[in-house]
């Protein structure tokens, strides 16, 4: 009996053993963590390198290129700052032609600068709140005296200037299609005039004045215009034929077309 009840622990000793033996893990299984959100932007283009902007080409489009317009900034030098006055611009130019081919969106962020290239990109911060938006010059104006700037509807919300109308802002461009400083075609604008007859009498004196420019009349939504092409668009010549205006002539600004 002893013998027998010998056998039995034993072999249930063994049992057990090999049991422990059966359910010891061979390696240990670990979910990986989720990757950080945000923690690193998409790599801009190489450093020195001028992105060549394109409007977006409709709703779909505009977020990714609102994100790779943050990454290139997030990466890459200011090369032109300047500060003054912003104002913003809605209705009646919402869905007009702008300055750059494109029609207007007041919804886009956008902005208006009279001699930064057409598609420069830009970073403006609003100085008395420090808010501050990433956009693209796809307009031309103010046509304002001591104003630098026009923000479309939605820039003018993300920056703080909407309610004010007006502020003081800092721009910074990171890029731009062609330099800043040199090249490029320009032209000298005078107006607004509120009626047609106005206009013409100016652009029929000036054709007179400036033999080798090409003067023409435009009508805006603010109004009509004339403006002073010298020949080849030629900067030089665009910022004497501005010295040379009479007061009395309209207010004169010079304006980059491209």
């Amino acid at each position: 009996m002893r013998r027998a009840l010998a056998r039995v622990a034993l072999l249930g000793a063994v049992m057990t053993l090999a049991a422990g033996c059966r359910h010891k893990p061979t390696h240990v299984a670990v979910a990986a963590p989720p990757p950080a959100l945000g923690t690193a932007p998409p790599a801009g283009p190489a450093a020195g390198s001028t992105p060549i902007a394109t409007p977006p080409a409709g709703p779909a489009a505009t977020v990714a290129d609102s994100q790779a317009d943050a990454a290139f900034v997030s990466s890459h030098a200011v090369i032109y700052s300047e500060e003054g006055m912003a104002s913003w611009y809605g209705p009646p130019y919402d869905k007009r032609r702008g300055a750059n081919g494109e029609i207007f969106d007041k919804d886009a962020l956008t902005a208006a600068h009279r001699t930064l290239p057409m598609n420069s990109l830009i970073k403006v911060t609003n100085l008395a709140t420090g808010q501050s938006a990433i956009l693209r010059i796809t307009d031309r104006g103010p046509f304002v005296p001591d104003r630098m700037l026009d923000l479309s509807l939605a820039s003018a919300k993300a920056i703080g200037v909407w309610r004010p109308g007006v502020a003081r802002v800092r721009v910074e461009v990171f890029a731009a299609p062609s330099p800043l400083d040199r090249g490029g075609r320009w032209c000298v604008q005078i107006g607004a005039f509120k009626n047609e007859k106005g206009a013409y009498k100016l652009r029929d004196q000036l054709i007179r004045k400036y033999h080798t420019a090409n003067v023409i009349e435009f009508t805006g939504p603010t109004g009509h215009w004339v403006r002073i092409r010298p020949l080849d668009d030629d900067k030089g010549r665009a910022v004497e034929i501005a010295h040379q205006l009479e007061p009395s002539e309209g207010l004169a600004y010079l304006v980059r077309l491209d």
